[in-house]
């Protein structure tokens, strides 16, 4: 994938390059007006790979080492790149998740369910849940809470 990705990154960042000595992602940013639009071109050659993860995020398993976590929506972005030396292009793909419930902290995992409504019954909600282990780089952007009553 990321040949793929530089391979773009070198077409477009030559669009706003041109005419210039500038290689870097990070001195077309200080240098060259409207070079912040880089990544918003970048993204078709992302998209296909995005596809075949059908909805789920590739490296969150739970700790039956199954892939389970479905996103909704993600962000691409360029951390760094040189259109003369491949080995400086690093790149983010931040995945935005459907909304869980956080049920419970069990060591350094964490027990989730899809989140849904809760429905008052005497019999209670069966709700299928995963464990996972918290790792680097993921982050919980926003919780829901549960309305309290009065």
């Amino acid at each position: 994938m990321c040949t793929m990705i530089d391979l773009e990154f070198k077409i477009q960042a030559q669009n706003f390059s041109a005419g210039t000595s500038i290689t870097s992602y990070a001195e077309l940013l200080r240098q060259v007006p409207n070079a912040q639009q880089l990544p918003d071109r970048v993204v078709p050659a992302v998209t296909g790979y995005i596809q075949q993860l059908g909805g789920i995020i590739p490296d969150i398993l739970n700790t039956l080492g199954r892939r389970f976590l479905r996103f909704n929506n993600f962000q691409f972005e360029i951390i760094n790149s040189d259109i003369s030396d491949r080995d400086k292009h690093v790149i983010a793909i931040n995945f935005f998740s459907d909304p869980l419930l956080w049920i419970d902290t069990v060591d350094n995992c964490l027990l989730v369910s899809a989140y849904q409504e809760k429905t008052d019954t005497a019999e209670g909600v069966e709700m299928l849940t995963d464990l996972f282990q918290l790792q680097p780089y993921l982050n919980i952007h926003s919780v829901v809470s549960p309305k309290l009553s009065n």
